[in-house]
């Protein structure tokens, strides 16, 4: 893959530091942020408490004025609240002139000004000696907000440790195999490709590499989201960070650095979480809008109360802190970046990379897809899909193993389809090829040949089944087998349709989306498969360069399209879709034109991602409702509105009413799941 990323196989130590924000030195001040509003908030608590007791209006309701009333106990009241003013309202100050600086009104600018004006209006009351303060409000307030921040960037920071986990999963050294076969311990950064290394049972593989030696099965869960070890052997590509099971393999490196799979899987998730959303500006132009509307209200709160109505400017001022507080569009601005962070972790770990939120998003409203057939749907390898017996004297496996026996000498893809399926391997003798025609060979002491239904007929025997019609009518290769010149059986071969397709097809079509299958195959072979999985719609014969314009044809009936494909042929096509997505990613996928790139060739996984994105667009909006929808009531309730029916919100109920609010954005996005579509689950 063309990333350009530094990838822990080449400089290990790098990434796994980088890896725990979007950069390393951004996820130290993440993590010493997040340390900081915990000390915060606890020194302020401790601090709140005293502040509560001496409270005059607290202790009006527990009916302790005589008991805890002492000379100068205001001064201690103020004292205190000086404190958790200057040091628990640090962030919101300092927040506050960074977003004036930068000309970005915000939810800092709102709860610093709703403390700043309880603070100094309370100092105010103080000096002349009245005790109508907002000390407790203003402690509780910056308690809760204190809180509230310290739970939201945990949950932010949760979103950096799929990338940390990513980078951990390469190991630091590696074991090089020498010239002469002796073995040396070797950083995994001062790989440069070609060596030859040998990896133990249980460890994980260094690098992206080529099996040499040895089989094993290797692990690959963490990196494609397949959940059963894979069996691999000699010339099979391994993944560097995946782990070695029983066996030990001697491997060659294939790819380090900025071309590793690893690599371009932590590029891609760092660039999903940091690339902008749709539904992120609609939520920046709320959170600046509930600015101006706080603030407005605030002030006309204060002259609302202070110049129309019978109440005291304590009562104006108490008012128009407590609106500016609960208008404070905190939660919204968080509510679609812990959205998209989780969707960007969930699919990262089960094989399905997003490049593009924009497109990834849009994904949601596809309406109609396109399938590529040819290892997208299928498999891409001739195997066998139907057996003919003749002559009862042979059951449906020996015609197999008669033809696999005599096809082991044969490279042709239908000979290695015919192997393949094969349950037993007989051994072959005085084997010889007849051109053109097929093959034939001893088996068992009998003479055996697999051949065409033109050698067939040319010998003079008539084939009446009429499934042969039939077979050859779905477009699928058919060859005989002659056991001494007798016709025992015969073989139907077709790329193999991938088990999972039929279940992935039924779930898209649940979905309401219309499943097209476009091939450059011919028509009976295409319609086969079709009929077989139950497509809506198959488009055959069409050539690579035509596919463009065939999705572009199909946008042209109004519908939004995704296009499925392995990315290299399909490239124009896939930037022609809405949504172009690549099956089968492996280590080699071409990706440039690609939105969606799926790791695994499982055409279950595109029913998974998109109804990931269905999902996690009605996490984002449920989100910005629960962000913004309770304003539609606080704020009114806390400028006064319902005060004839005696309900009056405090600043200490709407800071509890905010932080609440926050929480359970952060909490809702952490319930986005990915629905497992695969096999049908």
């Amino acid at each position: 893959m063309d990333q350009t990323v530094k990838h822990p196989s080449s400089h290990a130590h790098h990434h796994k530091q980088k890896a725990s924000g979007h950069h390393g030195h951004a996820g130290h001040d993440h993590t010493a942020m997040v340390a900081d509003y915990r000390t915060r908030f606890w020194v302020t608590l401790v601090a709140t408490i005293p502040i509560l007791v001496l409270a005059p209006m607290i202790q009006g309701w527990l009916g302790l004025e005589e008991a805890l009333d002492f000379r100068g106990d205001s001064y201690v009241l103020a004292a205190l609240s000086t404190l958790v003013y200057f040091y628990g309202g640090w962030p919101f100050l300092t927040g506050f002139w960074s977003e004036l600086r930068s000309n970005r009104t915000g939810m800092m600018t709102l709860i610093a000004v709703a403390i700043t004006a309880a603070y100094a209006y309370s100092m105010a009351m103080v000096v002349i000696g009245s005790q109508e303060t907002f000390f407790w409000e203003l402690a509780t307030l910056i308690a809760i907000m204190l809180l509230g921040h310290w739970i939201e960037m945990k949950s932010v920071m949760g979103a950096g440790k799929a990338l940390e986990k990513l980078a951990s999963l390469m190991p630091d050294t590696a074991h090089l195999v020498e010239a002469d076969g002796s073995v040396r311990e070797i950083a995994v950064s001062e790989l440069q490709g070609g060596e030859a290394l040998l990896v133990k049972p249980g460890e994980k593989v260094p690098a992206d590499a080529v099996i040499t030696k040895g089989e094993s099965s290797l692990n690959e869960s963490m990196l494609t989201g397949e959940s059963k070890p894979i069996h691999k052997g000699p010339d099979a590509p391994v993944i560097g960070g995946s782990i070695n099971g029983e066996g030990a393999l001697t491997i060659r490196v294939a790819k380090t650095g900025d071309d590793s799979f690893l690599s371009s899987v932590i590029k891609l998730v760092e660039e999903a979480q940091a690339s902008k959303s749709k539904t992120q500006d609609l939520a920046n132009n709320a959170a600046r809008w509930l600015t101006f509307v706080a603030l407005g209200g605030g002030l006309a709160t204060v002259l609302f109360w202070s110049l129309f109505t019978g109440q005291d400017f304590a009562f104006a001022m108490e008012r128009a802190v407590t609106v500016m507080v609960i208008a404070c569009p905190h939660a919204l601005g968080l509510a679609v970046p812990l959205v998209v962070a989780r969707s960007t972790a969930i699919a990262a770990s089960n094989g399905l990379l997003i490049r593009d939120r924009t497109a990834f998003e849009e994904a949601r409203n596809t309406e109609a897809i396109i399938f590529d057939k040819t290892g997208t749907l299928t498999k891409g390898e001739f195997g066998i899909t139907d057996t003919l017996v003749f002559d009862e004297t042979y059951s449906a496996t020996e015609v197999i193993s008669y033809a696999a026996a005599v096809e082991t000498q044969s490279e042709h893809p239908i000979a290695k389809g015919i192997v393949n399926g094969a349950d037993d391997s007989w051994p072959v003798d005085r084997f010889k090829a007849i051109p053109g025609k097929g093959a034939e060979g001893t088996v068992k002491g009998r003479d055996v040949k697999v051949v065409s239904p033109g050698f067939v007929r040319a010998q003079g025997i008539k084939i009446e089944d009429p499934r042969f019609e039939e077979l050859s009518a779905q477009g699928k290769t058919v060859v005989f087998v002659l056991v001494d010149d007798e016709l025992a059986g015969a073989i139907a071969l077709a790329d193999i349709i991938r088990p999972e397709s039929k279940a992935a097809i039924a779930d898209l079509q649940a979905m309401g989306i219309r499943c097209i299958m476009l091939t450059g195959d011919n028509r009976q072979v295409a319609d086969w498969v079709g009929e077989e999985i139950g497509l809506d719609e198959v488009i055959a014969e069409v050539l690579p360069q035509q596919k463009a314009d065939t999705v572009k044809e199909i946008q042209g009936r109004g519908l939004i399209v995704a296009m499925t494909g392995d990315g290299v042929n399909d490239a124009p096509a896939l930037a022609q879709a809405n949504v172009g997505i690549a099956v089968g990613a492996g280590t080699d996928v071409a990706i440039e034109t690609a939105d969606i790139i799926l790791v695994r060739s499982d055409p279950g996984d595109v029913a998974a991602i998109l109804g990931l994105a269905r999902a996690t667009y009605g996490k984002m909006i449920q989100n910005l409702v629960w962000a913004t929808g309770y304003n539609a009531f606080a704020i009114p309730a806390a400028a006064g509105v319902f005060f004839p029916w005696g309900l009056v919100l405090s600043p200490a109920i709407g800071a509890i009413f905010m932080s609440a609010s926050t929480v359970i954005c952060a909490v809702n996005a952490q319930l986005l799941t990915l629905k497992q579509h695969r096999n049908g689950a």
